[in-house]
């Protein structure tokens, strides 16, 4: 019935000294033995004569491990696995399962496998062997149970991630102006799409000391709840600057000082800002690292105006040039995040500033047909087609 090894008499304690195992066999001599050698190496055992026993004691107690012999009177050892690996409970369809025959044939061990066993051991046993088996579906066994608790756990902070991003995107929201200014005269379309719940770029307008409207769009760095920090704190800047400062590059200066005193040059954000004079349509245009302001002209020319100073929160005294632009009576400029051009997720080629002047609807009846031919050719909204990175655009029109 059984060998035993030098091994056995060292007298060592496993890691899992004091596991649980259930000992089913229709013979007593030989479950009185495997009860003494198990036990004398440190496992907790107890035994079982019959299938059904075994199903009633393991509902009852769930070992951390059973040896099963395969030929038993009434259920043998594929059946009882049968019963085990079919429960609803997944403690108990997942008891590691060692079983004992004593057919050592290939056919015999693919039955036993096929059963439902983890293992197999052929008689007679050898106590070195069966042990170390023991060991390994416990190892097993263990690292099963720690993939459970890191699975749980990573569940567990997806939902909270997922309450946090839903938080931010409610905040943001609430940043991000839902309805264009109330402009005589003007006509205002926007789009902003994050990749997530919150991203990285935001948008505005204000009115400045001397009435013009301060149209003004920023990308911070990254992706995700840190950059929607950063766009926080572009609205609170550029409200502050545009308080104190009555020209775009003071408050583009106010802007770079305050998010250079706060990051220490840690972070950055590109951004660009057009002061427009309602009555008059004289704008002035003041951009840092920001893709170039388009604007296209009733006449069907297209201008772009270039950003000239570096990202805000890179140079310390950034020199902030502005360019003075006149609106005609069905011009339309467009500010907008990188995004526009970013590349899409099915690897198609990334949309060039040029491409993007072509994009250009002169002849468009609104602001908001403009902006939504550009979008559906530039960033479809379909599957594969999407961005990969956040977008915003503003698009803004001088009504004739």
């Amino acid at each position: 019935m059984m060998e035993r090894s030098r091994s056995e008499s060292n007298g060592k304690m496993s890691n899992n000294s004091r596991a649980e195992i259930l000992i089913v066999d229709d013979d007593a001599t030989s479950r009185k033995i495997l009860v003494h050698l198990l036990a004398s190496a440190g496992y907790a055992c107890w035994e079982c004569e019959n299938g059904a026993m075994a199903l009633q004691t393991i509902r009852e107690k769930q070992p951390a491990l059973l040896l099963l012999d395969f030929d038993m009177p009434g259920l043998n050892g594929a059946e009882v696995l049968e019963h085990l690996r079919s429960d609803d409970d997944p403690a108990v369809a997942q008891i590691p399962a060692i079983m004992l025959t004593a057919h050592g044939s290939e056919e015999s061990e693919v039955s036993c496998l096929q059963a439902g066993a983890d293992d197999f051991v052929t008689k007679p046993i050898n106590i070195a062997v069966l042990r170390a088996r023991i060991e390994t579906q416990l190892r097993l066994r263990s690292m099963r149970r720690q993939l459970e608790r890191q699975k749980e756990e990573l569940e567990q902070w997806r939902q909270n991630l997922e309450r946090d991003l839903a938080a931010a995107r409610l905040t943001q929201q609430s940043l991000i102006p839902q309805k264009p200014p109330a402009l005589p005269g003007w006509e205002v379309a926007t789009c902003y799409r994050p990749v997530i719940q919150v991203g990285g770029d935001i948008y505005g307008w204000l009115r400045m000391k001397d009435g013009r409207i301060l149209f003004w769009i920023a990308d911070g760095t990254g992706h995700g709840a840190a950059a929607a920090l950063l766009t926080t704190l572009a609205k609170l800047l550029f409200h502050h600057g545009s308080v104190e400062h009555d020209t775009p590059a003071s408050v583009m200066e106010a802007v770079n000082h305050d998010f250079r005193s706060t990051f220490g040059a840690r972070s950055f954000m590109t951004a660009m800002c057009v002061a427009v004079d309602p009555t008059s349509g004289r704008a002035s245009v003041v951009g840092a690292g920001h893709p170039p302001l388009l604007i296209a002209r009733r006449s069907r020319a297209t201008e772009t105006i270039a950003s000239l100073a570096p990202p805000l929160g890179l140079v310390e005294h950034p020199e902030f040039a502005e360019t003075i632009v006149d609106l005609k009576p069905g011009d339309t400029f467009l500010l907008y995040t990188d995004g526009l051009f970013g590349s899409r997720k099915n690897k198609q080629p990334r949309v060039a500033p040029q491409r993007l002047e072509k994009m250009l609807d002169h002849n468009a009846p609104s602001a908001d047909a403009l902006l939504g031919q550009i979008l559906s050719e530039a960033a479809p909204v379909k599957g594969e087609e999407a961005l990969s990175d956040d977008l915003a655009v503003v698009a803004v029109r001088r009504l004739a």
